[in-house]
């Protein structure tokens, strides 16, 4: 609402709010009471020309029949009225009363002298609603309202006058906050222009410290620093240096300006690892060298002076450029203490890539959103393949571990009759997919996360070295293997030998077909291959995308906002809801994705999950 201004007051306020520079306007005088006169002009009024708020402005007693034989009993009516603090909202409210009364007796002091309490009443009332504008826009509302009964009883006092400039001063505050937010909204922040920033300090010469301006000044403020921050994703240093500059100069006590310095340090420091780790993986590629020079150029732009990723890329240049780069890739055992040797393990190399889908990748959800960056500061390495029978039967023979399976006395299977899966009794981890016994070569299924990190812990004794369930970025990034379409790889389908995925060309022992598969792809099997049957990945890993999905050490999040931006697991103590990896032989094609991840229980165990294990280097 825009519609009670003193014309003096608005000249005024409008000065504030509109000049032509950036700085703030000085602080207004307190406005001097004016002294009490039964005469005088009343005040100047504005009236917009928008018709609703013109009517704001009056108010229409509410009609009381009266005649002369009921004026003793109105006047006991309107001094009740006055002691409930009913003021005008009906006829038998007090102003109503009092001004019928009036209309038939002017000269009745005693109605006089009520409607006086009355419009005093009722200006506290106003003052009181004034007093919570800054919090509650509503009471602005009831404010006006007031202010149209106060100035059509009486326009001419002074306690009326000062409280319709009370009203004034309330709507032009409220006038420039939301120009302000208007500008906040479109990224008008006015650090150099106008804009915000202009609308806010204006505010704040008129009233220091009310809440909502200086809100909307921490806003303009956090504005200017995401301008500075993101400047300084892209790299610009010197733009964000500036856009902290500006933002420094609005709450300099603030402590918000040295908190956003020290994550544009941070920021500069994440895109010295970026472009170090592009730089190294650029020199495992033919022809690669002007690609890692070019990085250890954008290195050298922000780095700071003396700093070791610079030192180590431009060495690393000079080493390939003479001779050859040092490839990842060892394949190894390690021996166990009962004389068996472990998984064959390879080493994936360290670096970094961008966990996650694509904003616009087809089949995404948002649990895998935020794409963020991940970077390995050490190498580890993952068993080239899921965990056999075979190698889960030693260590059951070895532990007498009791399998979640067994001890339930179920799982679940596949069912070629039905085409679903369905629970069956006596399976568990020596069974296959269908339930009948399993060849040691084949990936061991019907296995809990439990199950699995008790094969871990027993690896970590009986080797030495720190066996674990991969994180599910250690699982993501070793399968995109320095790729980062949607697909283990790339773009388009599914090539011959990808793995044991769902493919149109596929045929159960019955001659079922997946409703729901790769088009034109097979791979001659229905039901997990044995391990490392298909193609490895650039790391040398097998399936990683197919045959088995696996368990990983993760707790589920819904996405990966403040997710570890080091590769570690995401866990939370006592979680009992996991992170599940990897498509499966009867997994959709966007579930083969490499951003693809699903929750389930930990106890869950079925003929399409696994696992594969890390050893920490």
């Amino acid at each position: 609402m825009r519609i009670l201004a003193c014309s003096a007051l608005l000249l005024a306020l409008s000065a504030a709010g509109c000049g032509g520079d950036e700085t703030a306007p000085e602080p207004r005088q307190q406005v001097p009471r004016p002294a009490a006169s039964a005469k005088g002009p009343a005040p100047s009024v504005t009236i917009s020309g928008d018709d609703s708020a013109a009517r704001s402005l009056n108010w229409t007693a509410p009609a009381v029949a009266l005649d002369s034989e009921r004026l003793s009993a109105a006047r006991r009516d309107a001094a009740k009225a006055v002691r409930e603090r009913r003021w005008y909202a009906d006829a038998q409210s007090a102003i109503p009363l009092y001004l019928a009364i009036l209309k038939l007796a002017p000269d009745d002091t005693e109605a006089r002298a009520g409607l006086a309490r009355a419009l005093d009443g009722l200006l506290k009332e106003g003052e009181a609603a004034l007093a919570q504008t800054d919090q509650d826009e509503a009471a602005l509302g009831r404010a006006h309202e007031i202010a149209a009964v106060a100035r059509t009883v009486n326009p001419a006092d002074p306690e009326v006058i000062v409280y319709l400039t009370q009203v004034d001063l309330a709507d032009r505050l409220l006038q420039l906050n939301e120009q302000g937010e208007r500008d906040l909204q479109a990224s008008r922040l006015g650090e150099a222009t106008d804009g915000a920033l202009r609308k806010f300090r204006a505010v704040l010469a008129l009233r220091p410290e009310q809440p909502r301006a200086m809100q909307g000044l921490a806003a303009v403020e956090s504005g200017l620093i995401r301008r500075a921050e993101g400047a300084a994703e892209r790299g610009e240093l010197g733009a964000a240096r500036y856009w902290l500059k500006q933002a420094a100069r609005l709450r300099p006590d603030s402590g918000t300006n040295a908190d956003a310095a020290a994550r544009v340090e941070a920021t500069r420091s994440r895109l010295v690892a970026r472009w170090h780790d592009d730089g190294i993986a650029a020199l495992d590629k033919p022809d690669g060298l002007a690609l890692a020079r070019s990085k250890l150029a954008d290195v050298l732009r922000i780095a700071q002076p003396g700093d070791t990723a610079a030192a180590d890329l431009r060495e690393r240049i000079e080493l390939a450029a003479h001779y050859g780069q040092f490839r990842p890739g060892q394949a190894f055992t390690d021996a166990l203490r009962d004389g068996a040797r472990g998984p064959q393990m390879v080493v994936v190399p360290h670096g970094g890539f961008r966990m996650g889908a694509k904003q616009e990748e087809e089949g995404a959800s948002k649990a895998e959103w935020p794409s963020h960056y991940v970077r390995f500061d050490r190498g580890f390495a993952m068993s080239r393949s899921e965990v056999t029978v075979g190698e889960f039967r030693r260590f059951m023979q070895a532990t007498g571990h009791n399998a979640r399976a067994t001890r339930r006395g179920h799982s679940i299977v596949y069912d070629e009759r039905s085409g679903n899966f369905v629970r069956r009794s006596g399976v568990d981890w020596r069974s296959d997919y269908v339930g009948n016994p399993a060849a040691d070569d084949l990936p061991v299924l019907h296995v809990s996360a439990r199950d699995a990190e008790a094969y871990t812990d027993w690896l970590t004794h009986q080797s030495g070295h720190r066996y674990r369930l991969p994180s599910e970025a250690e699982f993501e990034y070793a399968m995109r293997a320095g790729n980062d379409g949607p697909w283990p790889w790339g773009e388009g389908r599914a090539p011959p030998g990808s793995g044991n995925l769902t493919g149109s060309l596929d045929r159960s022992p019955s001659g079922r077909t997946w409703s729901n598969a790769f088009l034109g792809y097979g791979d001659g099997h229905w039901g997990p291959a044995p391990v490392a049957a298909g193609r490895p990945n650039r790391y040398g890993l097998y399936e990683l995308a197919g045959n088995v999905s696996e368990w990983t050490a993760d707790c589920w999040h819904e996405g990966y906002r403040r997710a570890p931006a080091d590769g570690r697991a995401w866990v939370n103590p006592g979680c009992r809801t996991r992170v599940i990896r990897g498509g499966s032989w009867a997994s959709s094609p966007a579930q083969t994705r490499s951003a693809w991840r699903m929750s389930a229980s930990g106890d869950i165990t079925n003929a399409r999950l696994g696992f594969r294990v890390v050893r920490e280097l």
